[in-house]
């Protein structure tokens, strides 16, 4: 994995454990930026760019929070408004965004306990997940997927998974 837009003057390498637990070695290196010391990184995966960022509570916990669309404008800097048929995200689940003053249609394609995917407008849009950690129940990485084409949307992406980790863990309560 590699950290794929960021200079190398503000580039540091990081090993890390792999998600299942396994030593650190070439495929678990992972190239960290610092923007303003996030700790967010940037991975590239296929076709997608994973946005990570270590969150201090339970992966199920972070799961909730990340699927409700109540909080979506508290730690998501592009969405101005959310209007959902449910409060937390599903299969299948519809509403609209307000994103630069524009309400603009969307539809969750697929969820799991862990990962959701959606379509903004009719097209495939980022896809969220949370990574759990193999014998660390009360730590997780929450990834946000960016497709190719869109890496000019990945710093929105550090910014908000770091309003999210501030958000869920000064409030963990309120989502458990």
């Amino acid at each position: 994995m590699y950290c794929i837009i960021c200079p190398a003057s503000v580039r540091q390498t990081v090993n890390c454990r792999s998600l299942t637990g396994s030593k650190p070695d070439e495929r678990s290196e992972m190239r960290a930026y610092s923007d303003r010391a996030s700790p967010t990184a940037v991975t590239r995966e296929g076709a997608t760019l994973a946005v990570g960022r270590d969150v201090a509570i339970p992966p199920a916990v972070a799961a909730e929070a990340l699927r409700d669309t109540w909080t979506w404008t508290e730690w998501g800097p592009a969405i101005d408004g959310v209007e959902s048929s449910d409060r937390h995200v599903r299969n299948g689940t519809t509403g609209r965004v307000r994103v630069g003053g524009a309400w603009l249609p969307f539809r969750v394609t697929g969820c799991d306990a862990r990962r959701w995917d959606w379509r903004i407008a009719g097209l495939p849009a980022t896809g969220h997940r949370v990574d759990r950690y193999a014998g660390d129940s009360d730590r997780c990485r929450v990834v946000i997927e960016v497709p190719l084409v869109a890496v000019g949307y990945v710093p929105v992406c550090r910014r908000a998974l770091d309003r999210f980790a501030a958000l869920v863990e000064r409030e963990t309560g309120q989502f458990s």
